[in-house]
């Protein structure tokens, strides 16, 4: 088989219009399923807030339990709804790959790989998502227009 054939069998090509729908409906799925995933994490550690803040890992070494707990609720629970909404899209994903970043390479820097896959995972989404930005099925972009 010739590369020309090739192409024929794989390439599948829409109109402009479906294809500019296809691209805004699959940006919607990848943003708010993994906002929603993330919310779960978040949430885990907002309702136990109490009885784990005195034993929160301080990755950095000078925030302290209480204030490292606080700023990934922030992240993994806040920032995510702010994701989901589509609303400060990049800040929110910037804020959620930097915590995914800190979960790799410093709290789970000695362990093995399939310690930081997920997280790596989660990165490499919210690093898709801060640099495409929200697009138009979101609140950024709703007021975007609202505010020309």
């Amino acid at each position: 088989m010739n590369i020309r054939n090739f192409k024929k069998y794989t390439a599948i090509s829409f109109s402009p219009t479906l294809e500019n729908f296809l691209t805004d409906y699959s940006h919607l799925v990848l943003r708010l399923s993994v906002s929603i995933l993330m919310m779960t994490h978040g949430w885990a550690k907002l309702s136990r807030f109490n009885s784990i803040s005195g034993s929160f890992p301080d990755p950095l070494g000078f925030l302290g339990s209480q204030l490292s707990l606080s700023l990934t609720i922030a992240t993994e629970f806040f920032a995510a709804i702010l994701l989901a909404l589509g609303l400060f899209t990049r800040l929110a994903s910037a804020s959620l790959l930097l915590t995914m970043m800190i979960i790799v390479f410093i709290f789970h820097a000695e362990d093995p790989f399939s310690e930081k896959e997920k997280a790596l995972l989660y990165g490499f989404c919210f690093l898709a998502l801060m640099l495409s930005g929200s697009k138009k099925l979101s609140l950024d972009d709703f007021l975007n227009r609202r505010l020309k």
